[in-house]
């Protein structure tokens, strides 16, 4: 009965939030609680509640302070001089414009939200997209590529909803994936230099000459998305230090991840915006992106505390189990790999981590396969993710540019599909995430 209702719950959940019947925050509320009810756990589902939500205070905690960390750095024009290097670099040529799409969007992405990505490496890169009659469907490709790669940052929101989804520290997710990142970021750019040489030839070939003239272009000197007001480029040592000992911090574990941003974004604020209308301005800019995330943390919590707290994952897992042949399992890190890049695709992120992750990851550990390895595995299909439908910060993507969404899905998937397996590869490679499990179930 207990499986039943857990899948029931499952089931409802994803149904939920795939119709727009309720949105992700609503739906990881009520959803466990009605379930909960119906399962006759009406009077312990306050502890039950609160403990998820007290496993999930350090992510959520991480994420407010993370965003506002890059928040406060992109506003006061830390990667600023970099945009304007870039633009430069690439004095008109098309191969050089698109790598130069391509690096700038992976910088940008460093502060994890996808339509700031997409809006500045718009408005930076599709002038001379449009002077040189350079396709701007290979600039939505990119820059698409390069989010999906850097989505797995802490702050990004599926490492974190991995984390949350399996009660562990998101840096056992991210940490080990470094190496898998950097190599998935410098294919991106491969795949960006091989899209740019094929402009190039394009751009140079019969009929050539109905195309705008490529003359040496001065670029726009400034990214016409953040108030100028609010630079402040006598800080930018200062500011390029801090960020760089905060990640070295992060890479080495020197503290928790939370506390690091905590302070990182102190010092930030204090440097650059001193004055405490100013601290109150630039808080209330990112409130709303800080709601958004933090808020959806805390209401998973509720969520994985009640599908724990009644035993309903422990349910679920068992009947995956069962269903999974013996030679199967102790494969699982791969599977959940490749689940991943289907799931994520046709399901929302909130489904699949939340809803499906979670069980999963009980069948692995009859393996030998821990919540971190099936964690890790899980973020494998997140550049493919972001092809889909379901994702908001997409439809922007193609509206900036001005490119049909099923033409830019035609041309950017075998991109996508090639960067998550380059994800996988150096996975495995890295033994970040498992062939095979250390125990077979007996």
């Amino acid at each position: 009965m207990l499986t039943v209702l857990a899948f029931a719950m499952v089931i409802a959940f994803m149904a939920l939030i795939m119709t727009k019947r309720m949105s992700p925050l609503i739906a990881l509320i009520l959803v466990p609680i009605a379930f909960g009810i119906l399962g006759g756990f009406t009077t312990s589902l306050g502890p039950m509640m609160l403990e998820g939500i007290r496993n999930l205070a350090p992510t959520g905690v991480m994420l407010m302070f993370a965003i506002l960390y890059f928040g406060i750095m992109i506003d006061a024009g830390l990667f600023e001089p970099f945009v304007q290097w870039i633009l430069r670099l690439v004095h008109g040529d098309p191969m050089k414009i698109v790598v130069g799409t391509a690096a700038l969007a992976l910088l940008v992405s460093l502060d994890g939200d996808g339509s700031t990505t997409y809006m500045i490496t718009t408005a930076a890169m599709l002038p001379l997209y449009r002077r040189l009659g350079i396709r701007p469907l290979i600039l939505a490709c990119v820059t698409m590529l390069s989010s999906g790669v850097m989505n797995i940052l802490p702050w990004g929101g599926p490492s974190a909803r991995a984390a949350s989804a399996l009660q562990i520290d998101v840096a056992q997710i991210f940490v080990p994936m470094i190496p898998a990142m950097v190599i998935s970021a410098s294919w991106v750019l491969f795949v960006a230099y091989r899209l740019g040489l094929r402009e190039r030839v394009r751009l140079s070939g019969p009929g050539s000459h109905d195309l705008p003239e490529t003359p040496e272009i001065e670029p726009e000197p400034e990214i016409p998305v953040v108030d100028m007001s609010i630079r402040r480029p006598g800080r930018l040592w200062v500011n390029a230090l801090l960020t760089a000992l905060l990640m070295l911090g992060l890479v080495l574990g020197v503290m928790p991840l939370p506390v690091l941003f905590m302070i990182g974004f102190a010092i930030a604020i204090t440097i650059n915006y001193p004055s405490i209308a100013e601290q109150k301005a630039r808080l209330q800019a990112h409130a709303g992106n800080i709601l958004a995330v933090v808020g959806l943390i805390f209401a998973a919590g509720i969520f994985t505390g009640i599908l724990s707290g009644t035993k309903m994952v422990d349910a679920m897992a068992e009947s995956v189990i069962r269903v999974i042949p013996t030679a199967l399992g102790p494969y699982l890190a791969i599977v959940t790999a490749a689940l991943s890049v289907p799931f994520t695709f046709f399901i929302s992120n909130d489904a699949f981590y939340f809803g499906v992750l979670p069980i999963l990851a009980k069948a692995g550990a009859a393996y030998g396969i821990t919540a971190a390895e099936m964690g890790r595995a899980s973020v494998v299909g997140q550049p493919v993710h972001l092809l889909s439908p379901l994702v908001p910060s997409t439809y922007l993507l193609v509206g900036l540019v001005e490119v049909d969404f099923d033409d830019h899905q035609r041309f950017t998937l075998k991109w996508a599909l090639g960067t998550a397996f380059v994800l996988l590869l150096v996975g495995v490679a890295t033994a970040a995430i498992p062939v095979i499990g250390r125990i077979l179930a007996r």
